[in-house]
């Protein structure tokens, strides 16, 4: 397995990935829910984009990594933000120009948030791998989109708020154009679900959950597996996916033979 340069060539392979990703859920968002105004646009190879106030969606992406971000693109950015009424988020990478820190201080951001961006290379290993424990992962089907959000929801259980959030965040999910969702089973009882994204030639692992009477009996390694399978009868020569540093789903990853890229941090305006 031949493991990839850390650098702006794979930086930007990753973050526009995840930014591309996002503009399939900002527009299928728009096409189902036209009330919410979600929109994007790019501002020197930026991506900012509007799913309502406080989505975590509601951020810029790969800034600065495509072409030069000064006070112009910046301005053209916050006024995107400010005019539908969102506070300005940046997911910055360290790849980077430092520039981008100096402006983003200049103008009054402040860091808030940090996550790991973690790869890993696609094989053939990867086509022919199974799990076990009597638990199966399969791509949903059209019109399954209801099994998925509340599989999805179920997974998160333990708060109703947040279940219902995952709820319309995963059926907006299983509808976003060159998005692929999956679920686990048990005997045919929805288990776990997650989701595949592939831009590119490199996979974006997201929105994973696991019901919490399953837990521990493998219905994550089943999911990742299929998705992987999946993702390499597509062509996908790279896998990633975002973690809070040092969490439990960092170290599931990095279990599963994932490393860390690099570290991104999150700035408020």
């Amino acid at each position: 397995m031949t493991w990839p340069l850390v650098d702006l060539a794979l930086a930007r392979r990753l973050e526009r990935t995840e930014a591309l990703a996002n503009v399939a859920f900002v527009e299928a968002r728009a096409e189902l829910q036209p009330d919410v105004g979600a929109a994007w646009i790019d501002v020197a190879g930026t991506y900012a984009m509007f799913d309502g106030p406080g989505s975590a969606i509601t951020q810029t992406f790969g800034l600065g990594l495509f072409d030069p971000v000064g006070a112009p693109e910046m301005e053209t950015i916050e006024r995107f933000f400010r005019e539908r009424g969102a506070e300005v988020m940046h997911e910055v990478s360290p790849i980077a120009p430092p520039e981008i820190l100096a402006l983003l201080v200049e103008r009054g951001y402040r860091p808030f948030e940090l996550s790991s961006v973690l790869f890993r290379p696609l094989g053939s290993a990867d086509a022919a791998t199974t799990s076990g424990a009597g638990i199966r992962a399969r791509r949903v089907e059209p019109g399954e989109e209801a099994l998925y959000a509340d599989t999805s929801a179920e997974g998160w259980s333990e708060s109703k708020e947040l279940a219902d959030f995952i709820r319309g965040y995963a059926a907006i999910t299983a509808r976003a154009r060159g998005t692929h969702c999956f679920i686990a089973e048990l005997e045919g009882t929805p288990v776990g679900a997650g989701a595949i994204a592939i831009h590119g030639g490199v996979a974006l692992l997201a929105g994973a959950s696991t019901i919490a009477r399953f837990r521990g009996r493998g219905g994550q390694r089943a999911l990742l597996e299929a998705r992987l399978r999946f993702a390499v009868e597509r062509g996908a020569d790279l896998a990633v996916m975002a973690a809070a540093p040092g969490g439990g789903s960092q170290r599931n990853a990095e279990r599963r033979g994932f490393r860390i890229a690099y570290t991104r941090t999150k700035w408020r305006g």
